[in-house]
């Protein structure tokens, strides 16, 4: 039996790190043969999606129609190991305008990366990218191909986020002066919102919303609270759910809940608290590896009330964490049995989660709860 469009019904039971769950799934496999697809977005008026492959490709897909060839337009990408055309995120006004944001790296003539977004504008038959013009840069390029970030989300006051990673040069994150580490927040325009923290203080950037954030992997926000949520690697375990608020240093590498990759305490931690750095809302001890994250707010399964979803890459698996407030709490892993590194979850406008698996031959599945 063909695995394309296979509707699975699969009964989980977890035990892992003190968590225990039974969550009845149906998994149908949309679409394969990705190329370590990163990013989903959903298009309006039931015209599919776009999905974005790390190599370069931005594709249109659509059912009943399936994969699209390469959108035309796209700007070329540095692809080496972390790098590529990463996130893919709509203008609040995309009805209007076709607007949509790449995030994206490109290296200098020394070899070094750094994130770069952009916007262009999408053509009606959704097969040419116009006019796309990069917005901001990491500058100066310093990674060589870890720790990127490069995720994106838009506020309901149409304002976007931006994750950018710290290159893994830990104290480039609490330096004003740099990108890299931070969380960047920019009107819809690309322009400098007016009230951004930092914006009149000597020698720092203006687009800076929040500081001390290692590899941000995951953004989204919460439909309940209206406030811009994260999630990053920690190094050796210490991976991260943040609340995103203004001016707030998150830590790293001053405050930090792992240790460094060979052991013992990262360079410049003061351990897993420091003076005017942020909590967690939640850390692993035990890294998963935390990729795309959703809110699930949809009436399609009231079971998952109250939830956010999480990838995970060496975890292989969906994170299923319950929110009540800024409490969250892990409830189960699902997909795991597959053995597939999740890079991203999106609720679509069904209210069911669209999945991407991080492969060679990467898969666009979709997910409910057996009815």
């Amino acid at each position: 039996m063909s695995r394309l469009l296979q509707t699975c019904l699969l009964s989980i039971s977890l035990f892992t790190a003190g968590v225990a769950a039974a969550e009845k799934l149906t998994v149908t496999e949309l679409q394969k043969g990705l190329d370590h697809p990163w990013a989903v977005a959903f298009l309006p008026d039931n015209q599919g999606m776009l999905i974005t492959e790390r190599s370069g490709q931005l594709r249109h897909w659509q059912p009943g129609k399936g994969l699209s060839k390469p959108v035309r337009g796209v700007p070329d990408v540095w692809a080496e190991r972390q790098g590529g055309l990463l996130d893919v995120v709509l203008a609040p006004d995309f009805p209007q305008s076709r607007r949509v944001w790449l995030s994206y790296t490109e290296a200098d003539e020394r070899g070094r990366a750094g994130a770069v977004v952009g916007v262009g504008t999408l053509s009606e038959d959704n097969t040419q990218l116009n006019g796309f013009k990069p917005v901001l840069r990491q500058m100066p390029k310093l990674s060589g191909g870890a720790n990127l970030g490069s995720r994106m989300a838009f506020d309901r006051d149409g304002m976007l986020y931006i994750t950018f990673g710290d290159n893994f040069q830990a104290e480039t994150a609490q330096d004003l002066s740099s990108l890299a580490g931070k969380v960047i927040r920019l009107n819809a325009d690309g322009s400098i919102p007016a009230d951004n923290p930092y914006i009149d203080k000597p020698d720092a950037r203006g687009e800076i919303w929040a500081l001390g954030v290692r590899n941000p992997q995951g953004i989204a926000l919460n439909p309940w609270t209206q406030e811009m949520w994260e999630n990053e690697h920690g190094p050796r375990g210490g991976d991260e759910v943040n609340i995103l608020r203004k001016g707030k240093n998150y830590g790293w590498p001053l405050a930090t809940w792992g240790e460094a990759y060979g052991g013992g305490k990262v360079v410049g931690s003061e351990g897993s608290k420091a003076p005017g750095t942020e909590q967690p809302a939640f850390w692993w001890k035990v890294s998963p590896a935390l990729s795309g994250m959703a809110f699930y707010n949809s009436a399609r399964f009231p079971q998952w009330k109250n939830s956010i979803f999480i990838g995970a890459l060496k975890d292989k698996s969906l994170i299923h964490l319950t929110v009540n407030g800024d409490r969250v709490t892990e409830k189960s892993r699902l997909l795991r049995e597959r053995g597939e590194r999740i890079r991203d979850v999106r609720m679509g406008p069904d209210g069911y989660l669209y999945v991407l698996t991080d492969e060679s031959d990467g898969k666009l599945l979709k997910v409910g709860l057996a009815e």
